[in-house]
């Protein structure tokens, strides 16, 4: 079976991340008519996997059963060198049940100082599933690597964004023109190897 996505699909988007879901449509270049899991009120499921590609299957998977819809998920986070690889999948947690993610930079600075790091080295990843209802599912996986720097800076794109700076860029993703970090992002790689598989 050849698995393909058609321009114009309704397609729904396993987040209640409005910041997310705008980021993933503006990269799908609008061509499919998305809704959010919170738009229609479904629940998001418990992250029981171990990898960003298991947590983005089982989100997935979720809502293609209980939308009917083929379904579209991500789960990414940042993982730290000097931190071996923390947060990574629990970078949303670390934010707590209120996703303060300024919290949550604090506390990666905090971390740092504590195991007296000097390697700032960092790297974004995002893993994407495709589900449709009842069937096949398709996962691909993105990475940007970086460095951190604090203070954060910049108040555009979400999450971490501020005190994440790619390499051979000048400027943080949040101080970054949301053209120019779609271009470059974890999640942008992950769709340009889905786009390939699925388009």
């Amino acid at each position: 079976m050849t698995l393909k996505l058609e321009p114009g699909a309704k397609l729904v988007v396993a987040t209640h991340n409005p910041g997310k879901a705008r980021e993933i449509a503006a990269i799908l270049d609008n061509r499919f008519e998305l809704v959010t899991a919170g738009d229609l009120g479904l629940s998001e499921p418990d992250e029981t996997e171990s990898t960003f590609a298991g947590n983005a299957m089982l989100k997935a998977r979720a809502a293609a059963q209980a939308s009917g819809l083929i379904a579209l998920a991500d789960d990414s986070g940042l993982s730290v060198a000097a931190l071996d690889g923390a947060p990574g999948i629990y970078s949303a947690r670390w934010g707590g049940p209120e996703k303060d993610f300024v919290g949550a930079m604090t506390k990666v600075e905090q971390r740092l100082e504590e195991v007296g790091a000097e390697d700032f080295s960092a790297w974004f990843t995002c893993a994407l599933a495709v589900a449709w209802p009842n069937g096949p599912a398709v996962v691909v996986e993105g990475r940007v690597d970086g460095t951190l720097v604090f203070p954060g800076r910049g108040d555009r794109g979400h999450g971490y964004d501020p005190i994440f700076q790619a390499l051979g860029e000048e400027i943080s993703f949040g101080e970054m023109d949301p053209a120019r970090k779609d271009e470059i992002s974890h999640r942008a790689r992950a769709f340009a190897k889905l786009k390939a598989a699925l388009l």
